[in-house]
């Protein structure tokens, strides 16, 4: 027996509004307090100019949301370099001057068909940690890597969106990591964590 399954019939009833009565319109959700930082924070963003079209929407996307969590845009200091293989280097020589509380890597590293690409990825992604690890400067990334980029308009749209997204996600952590570490060198400064 076959049967088909049918929704149910929701008969929808006209909403009349009486006078002097508002009908309920949900309000919308506060907007996120974010906690300040005890000290100035300074931050470095190093952006490959490799595919600019497409990384630069990573950057502009940081500068927005980290101006939501309590650091200046004149507190981030912009740095381009040719490609991604390029800024492992550049962030080191950021982090060993002290002045940055946190280096940002920005970059697309896509399949030309001549060298494997995750090699390529990999490598920098190493690089950057090292350089953290090294010099206890915190290093985040947003060099990506994707499975398949074509130079096409819709290829370069895709990325261009996503790159916003990962620009909100950089600068979320860069944030978080920068209030932990504060709170940590606070506890370890008064004998909390030794």
């Amino acid at each position: 027996m076959n049967q088909m399954l049918q929704e149910p019939e929701v008969q929808s009833q006209p909403q009349t509004v009486e006078a002097g009565h508002v009908p309920d319109v949900p309000e919308r959700p506060p907007a996120p307090v974010h906690p300040r930082f005890v000290k100035p924070q300074r931050v470095a963003f190093v952006q490959s100019s490799w595919h600019r079209d497409v990384v630069e929407e990573c950057r502009i996307a940081f500068l927005e949301e980290i101006e939501v969590r309590h650091i200046a845009r004149a507190q981030v200091d912009l740095f381009e370099v040719p490609g991604s293989f390029e800024i492992p280097l550049h962030a080191q020589l950021l982090a060993k001057t002290r002045r940055y509380t946190a280096i940002v890597a920005a970059g697309l590293v896509v399949d030309g068909g001549i060298y494997r690409h995750e090699f390529v990825a990999d490598t920098v992604i190493k690089a950057l940690m090292d350089v953290q690890l090294r010099t206890e400067v915190p290093v985040f990334s947003a060099v990506l890597t994707p499975q398949q980029f074509h130079d096409s308009a819709v290829h370069h749209e895709f990325f261009r969106k996503h790159f916003v997204i990962k620009g909100v996600e950089v600068a979320e952590a860069c944030a978080n990591t920068l209030h932990s570490l504060e709170r940590l060198r606070g506890q370890v400064a008064a004998g909390i964590v030794g």
